[in-house]
């Protein structure tokens, strides 16, 4: 019996001291982990970022549109007669003078004969739409081509309904072709058309070229970056610098010190990857653009968008020193 007791004696001294142990284990593990962890103030952790310094902005926006490139000044052209058209004197492009014969008309019936009708430029310019086919039939109501000043272009372009309001004469735009990838044109808004198409629920707008360019031609396809608003005086930072939760919008500002300071702003408009902070922050500023999730208000961070200079030779020389001094003591 009095070895039972002993044994069992023994068994419970080494629980309680695994037990111990285990304890101890677990409280350090726990210390560690709470000394490691990133973003707490005083914290061993570091977290690069990357931020911007804060600055007013001016905002455009834009619509972007596509277009066609015409003739500012065109007319179309009608036979006198009814009949089939005979000969065609020109083709797309020809230029041509006041009074020339562009075409031919028959309007001979069956059992007639009649002489040919000519048909004449009305005005002095080019041939900008394709002329109809010899042995079309073609009546008074028929145009038979279009003529034009080539010399002068302008572009006609749909603009949404929604963006109506915004919509005046003067406004600039960019317009790229699609014969010149990377070549910009520049143009401006000359005329505003008074009604909007109910079928596409579009208004059309004018523009002219700001300048005479060989290289654009009539009939050619453009893309139009039309701009509409422009919104000043505020500072405007990266849009994905700004993260919501709560239905609030805040942002992380690097501090002196370097650590960070999460800062609830309100925010206004916003174009492409740049958004407008209207209230509590500053010109100047940094504000954190990349790395922002993985901080936390208070966070020691290393911002790479603003190394730390070298040191001189003579302060690096004083650290050495230093450093070798507190290796030698005891």
């Amino acid at each position: 019996m009095t070895q039972k007791k002993t044994r069992t004696i023994l068994i419970i001294g080494i629980a309680v001291a695994v037990t111990v142990i285990a304890v101890i284990v677990i409280n350090k593990t726990k210390k560690t982990g709470l000394m490691q962890a990133p973003g707490k103030r005083g914290g061993s952790s570091v977290v690069s970022v990357r931020s911007e310094e804060a600055a007013i902005q001016t905002l455009n926006d834009y619509v972007i549109t596509n277009g066609e490139v015409e003739s500012q000044s065109a007319i179309e052209v009608f036979p006198s007669m009814n009949g089939k058209i005979a000969s065609i004197n020109v083709m797309l492009g020809s230029h041509v003078n006041k009074g020339d014969v562009i075409a031919k008309v028959d309007p001979s019936e069956p059992g007639t004969k009649y002489a040919l009708s000519p048909v004449e430029a009305p005005i002095s310019g080019s041939i900008v739409s394709s002329p109809s086919k010899v042995g079309a039939k073609v009546s008074t109501s028929t145009a038979i081509t279009m003529i034009g000043d080539i010399e002068n272009l302008q572009i006609s372009a749909p603009v949404p309904e929604r963006y109506v309001a915004e919509l005046k004469p003067g406004l600039k735009a960019e317009v790229t072709l699609e014969a010149y990838p990377g070549v910009i044109f520049s143009a401006t808004v000359s005329r505003v058309s008074p009604v909007v198409d109910a079928a596409t629920r579009t208004k059309e707008i004018i523009l002219n070229f700001d300048k005479k360019d060989s290289r654009i031609n009539a009939g050619m396809f453009a893309k139009v970056k039309l701009y509409t608003s422009k919104y000043a005086g505020c500072i405007a930072v990266q849009k994905d610098s700004i993260v919501s939760q709560n239905d609030n919008s805040y942002l992380f500002v690097v501090n002196d010190d370097g650590t960070v300071s999460k800062r609830t702003v309100k925010t206004g408009k916003t174009v492409d990857n740049l958004i407008q902070i209207t209230d509590n922050l500053m010109t100047g500023e940094r504000v954190v653009v990349e790395g922002m999730l993985s901080v936390s208000d208070g966070a020691r961070v290393n911002d790479i968008a603003q190394p730390k200079p070298a040191a001189s030779p003579e302060k690096a020389a004083a650290d050495e020193k230093t450093a070798e001094k507190s290796g030698g003591r005891k």
